[in-house]
């Protein structure tokens, strides 16, 4: 069964494993390429679709993000909330909060940070001068009062248990005041590296922030460089022509490069969550029972043992097992062919002879990078057992992320990177009051029963209270299935052996490069 499952698939991943291999020999007596030390090459799959902290959402744009720009507060290894650029805080009451921020913070032009700098980022956000994704987050600040330089005052209109993890760094980051909608194009932080320069789809170049208020980062400059196809991103790490990546090889590949003299390879689990978003405005996918029968057609621990290679854990919803709101026990859709043929016919959606037994079709848009084109051609196999053709189309990240915010789609599947660590997520991604531009909704989905439980956890500041909310939220998300849920995909960093000090986090952002150091 497996073998027959897997026939296409497999044979697709062997011929990128001897294709690899046959280019990594033609390439084995190329001469080294000279280094410079602190300087890096980073191999990305994409282009980041917008670096204004205030506006990209995409994977490429808040993890560089996270490195140009500060916010008031970022989260420790255990998503606790410390102070960034504001040195403390204090809640008087319940619907405000009064951020004191650090002396001496400068942005990367020389300017000198001041409260009227945090005021305009958020006011810029909920007045609309820059049309943003993340304005949902914060509907709920009233006013924002900057009585001197280095205070700043936040006015609620009601409580909001997650307003700190909604503030905090990558999910927004601090611009000079005055920023107007072209800060994209070149982006002032006051993080530890500073942008220098951006060309469509080839590079993004930062250089270290000598002035940066915190200890300064080993590396002088760094080049994340785009190289869409993985084979040609391990060819050049062979090569020597580029230093390292972070998880955008696939799986088969990675063995193959630890073998070469020169690379090394660091691992961490981590908490990245992939998964399949679902259009509710698609009448056959409005349906629960067709959402949950496709949940069911997809052999997950098949996939992540021949095309991850182990390499994920498998997924029954956003949130980590090893965050402090995960609710155990939550519905898990395990492969049963059988019983989705069940769901999919009582959903009527029968199997129709005149057309190959085939009972309806469907169309996922992709982006074009190597591992999801393998994940597609899988499910295409997997749901054609139970009756449902699928149909791919890749394309372009921005224009898969243009589609997916306009709702020009029936399926796609995606990563979430980071921000599903906090339970706060579950609103940004699935309350009806979160549909683009107002925030991650991209689905439409529509639980006005959730929206409720969601509005209680907001409002409910006892941490033990709010947790009991976050897994009856966890239960009803897991039930309706507005996402199927895929895995946890392991941090892989694949790197040249003069790099060192890599200590990936959970998350997989690109904190790591503060430390990193470069022979």
């Amino acid at each position: 069964m497996l073998r027959n499952a897997f026939s296409f698939t497999s044979f697709t991943s062997f011929a990128s494993f001897t294709s690899l291999l046959l280019m990594l020999s033609l390439s084995s007596c190329s001469r080294g390429v000279a280094t410079q030390p602190g300087v890096v090459t980073f191999l990305i799959e994409s282009m980041p679709t917008n670096l204004d902290p205030r506006i990209g959402t995409d994977g490429q744009s808040e993890r560089i993000d996270g490195l140009l720009f500060d916010s008031l507060v970022e989260l420790d290894e255990h998503r606790v909330p410390h102070g960034d650029l504001a040195e403390g805080w204090e809640t008087p009451d319940a619907l405000t909060y009064v951020f004191h921020l650090r002396a001496g913070v400068k942005f990367h032009d020389g300017r000198a940070l001041t409260s009227a700098d945090v005021k305009y980022t958020f006011e810029s956000i909920l007045d609309r001068s820059v049309t943003s994704p993340k304005r949902g987050a914060y509907v709920l600040i009233k006013s924002i009062e900057t009585p001197d330089p280095a205070t700043v005052i936040f006015h609620m209109r009601e409580a909001d248990g997650g307003f700190l993890l909604d503030i905090c760094r990558p999910a927004i980051g601090i611009v000079p005041a005055g920023s107007g909608s072209d800060f994209a194009s070149h982006p002032i932080g006051t993080g530890p590296f500073r942008f220098v320069s951006a060309r469509q789809d080839d590079d993004v170049v930062v250089e270290r922030n000598d002035d940066y208020f915190r200890e300064r980062a080993k590396l002088s400059r760094v080049n994340f460089r785009v190289v869409p196809e993985a084979i040609v991103r391990a060819l050049e790490l062979r090569k020597g022509t580029a230093d390292l990546e972070l998880t955008s090889l696939t799986p088969d590949m990675i063995p193959v490069l630890q073998s070469q003299a020169g690379i090394e390879v660091t691992e961490q689990p981590g908490n990245n969550y992939s998964y399949i978003v679902f259009n509710f405005d698609d009448p056959a996918l409005a349906k629960r029972d067709v959402r949950q029968a496709l949940a069911m057609a997809t052999n997950r621990q098949e996939i992540i043992r021949y095309l991850l290679r182990g390499q994920a854990r498998e997924a029954d919803g956003p949130l980590p097992p090893d965050t402090w709101a995960y609710q155990s026990g939550i519905e898990h859709f395990g492969y049963d062919p059988r019983k989705a043929e069940m769901l999919l016919d009582a959903a009527g959606y029968p199997r129709v002879a005149s057309q190959g037994g085939m009972r309806f079709g469907v169309t996922m848009k992709t982006s074009t990078e190597e591992s999801t084109r393998l994940l597609g051609t899988a499910l295409q196999e997997q749901w054609r057992a139970v009756g449902v053709d699928l149909e791919l189309k890749p394309m372009e990240i921005a224009t898969l992320f243009s589609d997916l915010t306009r709702g020009s789609f029936q399926m796609s599947t995606l990563k979430w990177i980071g921000v599903n660590s906090d339970p706060e997520f579950f609103e940004f991604v699935f309350s009806s009051k979160r549909i683009p531009p107002l925030g991650a909704n991209r689905g439409r989905y529509r639980n006005a029963g959730l929206d409720a439980l969601m509005d209680r956890a907001r409002n409910e500041t006892d941490k033990e209270k709010r947790k009991a909310l976050f897994g009856e939220i966890q239960k009803e998300v897991a039930e309706d299935a507005p996402y199927v849920s895929l895995w946890y995909q392991d941090n892989i960093c694949v790197h040249r052996e003069r790099i060192s000090n890599v200590r990936i986090s959970p998350t997989g952002d690109y904190d790591f490069l503060r430390h990193v150091e470069a022979r």
